[in-house]
């Protein structure tokens, strides 16, 4: 059974009340107290966080139930939504039938496909929890989290079987005896095919009670600083994030059933799962499900599609930017391009949108934690509000932000800089079985503090200019410091090590290592990029090591980052 050990209460209604706040359309007199919370420009809305998120999806199923529902790229194949819905009964079905039962965990490793949508449906179906993960893990990676999630059952490729081996460590789960592997193609020994679950009687699931605040997604996530956890994502935390996005007279995120909404970014990453997936389920769109990003056929299908909302990453931008092959297809559909996991340039959105200027192009912030939407650009709106160049947009509905100096934890006003932080149903209920984490991160009084700084301008619009946090953002992949530190401390020649952020025209950022080498020990920067290469997924591989005599830390012993930091920004790395 998933459950998460916090200190923190559940939120009340009352909570979200706060004694000062701007109202909707009405900001505060900027000339006298600033606000202590900033509220969206749209009014309030009625949230359905009563029912399980399966419900809550397919809850218009029969307005759009001929529609089509999943897209696959590579095939053309497609999925109406009735028929969607059916198989994901089906393979509710079929996980019951083995063991899976109520607060029972399964794990996704899939690249895009239909099948990760009828795994994650069908699991909620039954009151289970689904962790996704990067099928590019290696299989250290991959066990931590099978470990951390204790899934007993993993859906997956069968070229990424051989992660789910013996891993050669005993406290470690092994395949057959503590978890099942299905794949979606032909099964190696041991294994069983996709067919045993989506094919199973869907008449046959047992009933169950679901209560809104159990959880139903357990992604991975570092948050402000650390190693990988578990973030608890209930029915309710993912309903009330999509329909702060979707519902309501005037969304914030205007999608029709004629859309075709471009799922190119990895479903196993909130920012799609939540922002496409979910979010078309509820609305009738279309999904055109891309397994890799490949420029040509990114953009041969996008014209054959007609694709209209494409959600993106910077990395992504740069290419339909500025890639020659751009001129050759039309992408006269696409009127949305929502951008999100990583801050977006201004010349960046200057050349898209001279590529396509019928375009509506806009930023969302989020965080795995916060469920994950934050702030997104109003120019999305149904009725749309004019937006700012460099802008994440506005706080969602139904949610309170407030910005907080980080040393004095008081409340800023208008244009002053601090940490962002965000209350609201649609947070994490917290991190799986680290209370400690949790509380770190949510409040006494519920809000989730970011590690993000930034500032709310006159207009109430969100702008994140540094970090607080120590994560590195690789196109939008999250690289822990930590993670990467404690592998190179455990080479025996490296005594210490720190790790930081380079920027990087493509990337964003880029993962860097100071390295202290032991007494009298031989290295080369290319034996320690082989070595951290071979235990890390490519995102998290180092792009340059740096020898040094010492890493600089505080009193307290913590990685004076910002030092290592301005040694890169000064091209003076050595000491």
């Amino acid at each position: 059974m998933i459950s998460v050990a916090s200190s923190i209460e559940p939120q009340t209604q009352e909570t979200l009340s706060p004694k000062i706040s701007s109202t909707p359309n009405q900001p505060l007199d900027k000339t006298t107290t600033p606000p202590c919370v900033f509220k969206s420009k749209l009014p309030e809305i009625p949230i359905s966080s009563h029912l399980p998120l399966h419900t809550y999806c397919f809850e218009h199923l029969s307005q759009f139930s001929d529609r089509p529902c999943l897209i696959i790229g590579s095939t053309g194949k497609t999925y109406s939504f009735a028929e969607t819905h059916l198989i994901s009964l089906k393979v509710a079905a079929g996980l019951s039938n083995l063991g899976i039962k109520k607060g029972d965990c399964i794990m996704i490793l899939l690249q895009n496909c239909a099948e990760f949508v009828f795994s994650f449906i069908g699991a909620s179906m039954l009151g289970a929890v689904s962790t996704t993960a990067n099928p590019f893990y290696t299989s250290a990676e991959v066990f931590k989290q099978i470990t951390a999630s204790r899934a007993k059952l993993i859906i997956t490729q069968s070229q990424y079987v051989d992660k789910l081996r013996d891993h050669g460590d005993q406290n470690y789960p092994k395949l057959g005896d503590d978890f099942v592997v299905i794949t979606v193609d032909d099964p190696p020994e041991n294994c069983l095919h996709f067919s045993v679950v989506s094919e199973a009687n869907e008449n046959e699931i047992p009933k169950v009670e679901i209560d809104p605040d159990e959880p139903v997604a357990l992604p991975f996530s570092s948050g402000t600083t650390g190693l990988p956890k578990g973030v608890v994502l209930t029915h309710k935390s993912l309903i009330t994030s999509v329909a702060q996005q979707v519902d309501g007279d005037n969304p914030n995120l205007y999608l029709k059933p004629e859309d075709v909404v471009l799922c190119v970014l990895p479903l196993f990453h909130i920012f799609s799962l939540n922002s496409v997936l979910l979010c078309s389920l509820r609305t009738g769109s279309a999904v055109l499900l891309m397994q890799k990003f490949e420029i040509g056929t990114l953009l041969e299908l996008i014209q054959r599609h007609k694709v209209s909302i494409a959600a993106v990453v910077p990395p992504l931008v740069l290419a339909l930017a500025k890639n020659p092959m751009v001129e050759k297809f039309d992408l006269s559909s696409i009127r949305v391009v929502l951008s999100g996991a990583a801050p977006l340039g201004k010349e960046l959105v200057e050349a898209l949108q001279s590529r396509i200027p019928q375009a509506i192009l806009g930023q969302g912030y989020g965080m795995t934690e916060a469920g994950p939407v934050l702030s997104m650009c109003l120019a999305f709106a149904k009725q749309p509000f004019p937006t700012k160049s460099g802008s994440c947009g506005t706080v969602v509905r139904n949610a309170e932000l407030k910005v907080i100096d980080p040393e004095t934890g008081c409340s800023l006003g208008y244009n002053q800089p601090g940490e962002i932080c965000i209350r609201g149903f649609q947070i994490m209920k917290g991190y799986l079985n680290d209370a400690q984490a949790t509380a770190t991160t949510i409040d006494v009084e519920g809000w989730l503090h970011t590690g993000d700084i930034g500032y709310v301008d006159d207009d109430e619009e969100v702008y994140i200019i540094d970090r607080v946090k120590e994560l590195i953002k690789f196109k939008g992949f999250q690289v822990p410091p930590a993670e990467l530190e404690a592998l190179l401390v455990s080479h025996q020649s490296i005594a210490d090590a720190a790790v930081v952020p380079q920027k990087d025209d493509a990337a964003g950022e880029v993962p860097v290592a100071f390295v202290v080498k032991s007494n009298g020990n031989e290295l080369t920067e290319e034996a320690v990029k082989e070595f951290i290469a071979k235990q890390v997924v490519f995102y998290k591989r180092l792009h340059k090591v740096y020898f040094v005599h010492a890493i600089p830390k505080s009193p307290s012993g913590k990685i004076l980052r910002k030092d290592l930091r301005a040694k890169l920004a000064t091209a003076s790395p050595m000491p």
